[in-house]
């Protein structure tokens, strides 16, 4: 082999093993951070990785909440609709808090419902730190006080999880492995392939979020009086307005309601007995 040849095939190598060495220590730097972002969560007392405290949480939910509002085109002009939405919220707040004391605990969080005025966008979330929304087009579905506190219940849920900063520090792992990959690949192709690996990772932990949300709505809906099957009304409403060609938003994120139905269905029948359901408010 001409000297030339060796001396090219030999710089190959040699910058292809400095890559790898490279994006080793970029994965490795960035799990070893991941590790580090565990904190407790006051609320169930599990340890977690999250990426901010729960004051930061706060701090951002209420950064946030502005341009969110706007987005969905303000906030609904119907104050009796906003005031029926905040005196749900805050039911199921008053008992959880109780329930929290009883245990020795306490909700470090600030929760505001807003009821937005987008009457096209089928949709209920929550930021992190206790800033919870619903759509117009949403709330106009509802049939019951039940519902609307099984919507709210569920996203409470998602704030006491802390699923927002956990997804945030996943995120940042994942993006540290894609710098890796794309590294070690050398080249777009690989970096971009990377990149589809990690959003598929990351959408399932999100709809596992969801399914412990929705276990954390139920709960929360027993404490404060309401019968927790009136989320399988939710779940039908959001498959019944699938069908109608309005695809909601909320499937972005959620697991097909036919799914959660039935995991609604099994929760609530292994949790409560017939005797604790039969006085509950629908």
């Amino acid at each position: 082999m001409p000297r030339y040849i060796r001396t090219v095939h030999g710089s190959r190598n040699s910058s292809f093993k400095m890559r790898l060495v490279i994006a080793a220590g970029i994965a490795l730097f960035s799990f070893i951070s991941y590790l580090m972002k565990a904190d407790v969560n006051e609320i169930t007392g599990e340890t977690q990785q999250v990426a901010l405290t729960e004051q930061q949480e706060i701090a951002l939910g209420l950064q946030a909440m502005p341009t969110i509002i706007q987005r969905h085109h303000g906030e609904h002009p119907d104050q009796q609709a906003q005031a029926y939405v905040d005196r749900v919220g805050q039911r199921l707040l008053q008992s959880l808090n109780n329930a929290l004391k009883k245990q020795g605990r306490q909700n470090p969080y600030r929760f505001d419902f807003h009821l937005l005025n987008d009457d096209q966008v089928i949709n209920a979330f929550a930021l992190p730190g206790g800033q919870i929304f619903i759509t117009a087009a949403l709330y106009q579905q509802l049939e019951t006080e039940g519902q609307l506190a099984g919507v709210l219940g569920h996203e409470i849920g998602h704030v006491l999880s802390r699923h927002g900063a956990q997804h945030m520090a996943k995120q940042q792992l994942t993006q540290g492995l894609v710098g890796a990959a794309g590294v070690a690949g050398g080249d777009a192709n690989s970096a971009q392939l990377a990149r589809m690996v990690g959003s598929m990772v990351n959408m399932k932990y999100g709809r596992n979020d969801e399914l412990e949300s929705d276990r954390w709505g139920v709960e929360i809906m027993v404490k404060a009086g309401y019968d927790p099957y009136a989320m399988i009304g939710v779940m039908k409403i959001l498959k019944r307005s699938a069908g109608t060609g309005r695809q909601p938003e909320i499937f972005s994120t959620h697991p097909d309601p036919g799914n959660r139905i039935e995991r609604i269905k099994a929760l609530i029948q292994r949790s409560y007995s017939s005797d604790t359901l039969s006085h509950l408010e629908p």
